[in-house]
Order: structure tokens, then sequence, then C-alpha cells
């Protein structure tokens, strides 16, 4: 008996060896965000590792980044942390991210996103990153008695979008929910940009920030069209969350909304079904386009071994077909991978995968800029704060703003 303790004990010393601890900053901690950091978390806990819940709340994800700074700083670095976009290039260029190009050549990462969204992850030619998600940020969602008290058909540009939205006011209804918030603002004008201006000056003007593009006629067009969109909003958005703008549009008292497939989920729990209920519709003039926004885990750099490899199977997992199924049917997004079987997804996610395949291959997905993706945050909320002002400054003249707008593009 005492030799058969001696052999149990030794088998759990060795497994503990083994084991690795992986460290994860994460701003999950809501809904199905925590129950899908919990999936992730039985999964790395049935390879043997040991999971260290790293969540800080709030500020959307502004407070994670702010502790992150602080622990790399100190030279303590968690083993994986929530960052997406260009900022994954600028925490690599400081040398502080692992290479993890042995996980994603061996299960062929490449042939499995698409480059646009491969080459966020990557840091000259390498993968310092595992994306788990793909939010479609130009929807359009629509009431159906709102519509049909109206009598009215959902928009497919932006002509037909102002039509509607007169047969909505005429109505009663509120045409366009909307949450005055500087991102929201954002939001609108992104999906404004895409649909006025097609995705060449898309790519040109909030990709590349090119300049004769930012103060040409075509974007004053795209500001004329944005500032039209808010005259049929109400007027107690100011400060309004986007969530209760969505509430609006799922109680038929707003006819519209301009937002990410993030609002499917209030949709969803309300009971809403898709079709049914609501209808889900590419952002009016963007059908054959798709600004993404990826969310994503950086790998830093470690000294354990058995860490090390605990972050590898965190990577490999991130990227499994059982946990992007889990995650994006909890969050209202869809998987990143290209092969997935979408059989438990609704109409509205099998809509966005298929957008997402079709853009990949025309050249039409491309990076949200009012969330993150398309430039530096320095560049970003420049101009952001100048799109806001605009939104909200009845005074300010679309030749102002555009000049306003074409500034910020400078920011470094």
């Amino acid at each position: 008996m005492f030799q058969r303790t001696l052999l149990a004990t030794a088998a759990v010393l060795t497994m503990a060896t083994h084991a690795g601890e992986i460290e994860v900053l994460h701003f999950w901690t809501s809904g199905g965000e925590a129950k899908s950091a919990a999936a992730l978390k039985a999964t790395l806990q049935a390879k043997g590792h040991v999971w260290k819940d790293f969540a800080v709340a709030g500020g959307g994800g502004d407070n994670a980044m702010t502790v992150l700074k602080s622990r790399v700083v100190s030279g303590n670095a968690p083993a994986a942390a929530q960052i997406k976009g260009p900022a994954l290039q600028e925490w690599a260029a400081e040398g502080v991210l692992a290479n993890i190009d042995d996980v994603a050549k061996a299960e062929k990462w490449d042939s499995l996103l698409p480059p646009v969204v491969a080459n966020v992850m990557k840091y000259k030619g390498n993968y310092i990153a595992a994306p788990v998600n793909v939010h479609r940020v130009n929807w359009l969602w629509a009431s159906n008695a709102a519509f049909k008290k109206a009598g009215a058909k959902v928009p497919t540009n932006w002509d037909e979008f102002f039509v509607a939205a007169e047969a909505l006011k005429k109505a009663g209804i509120i045409p366009v929910a909307h949450g005055g918030q500087n991102w929201q603002d954002f939001t609108t004008f992104e999906s404004v940009a895409l649909g006025v201006g097609g995705v060449d000056f898309y790519k040109k003007a909030l990709v590349q920030m090119d300049q004769p593009t930012l103060t040409g006629a075509t974007m004053t067009k795209v500001l004329d069209t944005f500032k039209k969109v808010k005259t049929y909003t109400d007027k107690n958005a100011p400060g309004r969350d986007w969530n209760l703008a969505t509430a609006m549009v799922i109680k038929g008292e707003a006819g519209m909304q301009l937002m990410g497939d993030w609002a499917k989920g209030e949709f969803v729990a309300a009971g809403k079904k898709p079709g049914a209920d609501f209808t889900c519709a590419a952002a009016p003039g963007t059908a054959k386009a798709f600004t993404f926004n990826v969310d994503s885990f950086a790998m830093f750099k470690l000294k354990n071994d058995a860490n090390t490899k605990a972050q590898k199977d965190l990577a490999s997992a991130i990227m499994s077909t059982e946990f992007q199924e889990v995650f994006n049917l909890n969050k209202g997004s869809i998987p990143v991978r290209l092969n997935m079987n979408l059989a438990k997804f609704d109409d509205c996610a099998k809509l966005s995968s298929n957008d997402f395949v079709a853009t990949a291959k025309n050249g039409g997905l491309v990076p949200s800029i009012a969330h993150g993706m398309a430039v530096g945050s320095a560049t970003s909320g420049a101009i952001q704060d100048a799109i806001s002002q605009f939104w909200n400054d009845d005074k300010m003249s679309t030749k102002d703003a555009q000049s306003k707008i074409a500034s910020a593009a400078k920011t470094k």
C-alpha cells in the first residue's frame, strides 16, 4: 500500500512537472463572452494545464491594455492577452511577442484564414497571435413590424434608405435608432463611407489615409449622406448605449439600426427570430463588401518550457473547430476559419459567413476603422473625434469636417 502511494504521488508530481500554467488576460466578463472564456479554460485544463484567469472588466478593453502595459514593463507579461488589429504589430515591434509559426504551419493556418486576416496576425511574416472570431460591422438591423406598419421595404442602397426613413417617420416611428457616443457615430460613418464610396474608396481613404481621396468629391458626398442620416434619429440619442438603441428596434419603436453583429445577440436574447421578427441585411450599398473586426490573442515570450507548451496548446485550441463553434455561437460573431460547418448557426450568421468567404476572394473584405482594425489607435481616435464633432455640431460645414478629417489622418 505504501508503495502504491509512492507511485501515485510520483505520477502526480510528473504530471505537475509537465503541466504548464497559462495566464490569459482578457476582457470577456459578461454573458456569452464569459461562457466562451470558460470553454477555452476547460479545453486547456483537459490537456493538463493550469489556467490562470486574468479578466479585466470595463472600458471596452482600455482598462485591460493599461494593466497589460504595466505588467510588460515590469517584466511580468501574461502568456496571452486579448489584443487586435495594428496594435498587434505595435507590441511585436517592442520585441515582446512570441513566434508561433510552428503551430500555424502544423495546422495550416495560411489555408484556413483569408490573407487579409492572416496578415493582421503576423509580424514580419511570422504569426504572433491567434484569431478568435469575425464580427461584421456593416450591418443594418430592421424591425419587420415597423416596416410593415410603414409600408416600406428594407433598403439596399442609400437612396432607398432615405425613402424608407421618410415612410417610417410618417408612420410615427423613429426611423433610425442611434446611440450618441463617439464610437457609434464612427461605426455609422464607416458604413456610409463604404456604401457611398465603394471598396476602393474605403481602402484609399480609411486604410491608406490617402490625402487626395480624403479631400475629394466622393468624401464630400459621404459626409453629406452621413449628416443626413442624423436627421432621422431622435432627440434622446446623445449618450444612449448601443444595446438600448437595439432595444428600440426590437420593440418596434424604431425602424432601423446601423450596428455590428453583436446587436444580433440582443434580438436573440429577446426571443426574436431572424426573418420572422427582424431583418439582418448588409448596410445600404455594401452587400458585396465586409468590414471586419477580429478578436485575437497575442502570445508573449515566456521563459518556462512547460508554460510555452501550454501557450502553444492555447493557440491550437483557439483555432480548433470545436472552440470556434462554441465561442461564436455564444458571441454572435462567426468563425474565422473558412472551412467551418455552420449547421448550428442562424441565417444571419450564415449570410455573414457566405459574404466573408466571397469578399475574401473578390477583395471586398476590409478592416473596420471604427473598431481598431485599419490604422493605429492615435490616428483612428483623431478621425473618430473629427467625425463625431461633425455629427453633433449642426454649424460645422462639410468642408470644415473634411479638412479636419484629412488633418486627423496625419496623426501618428
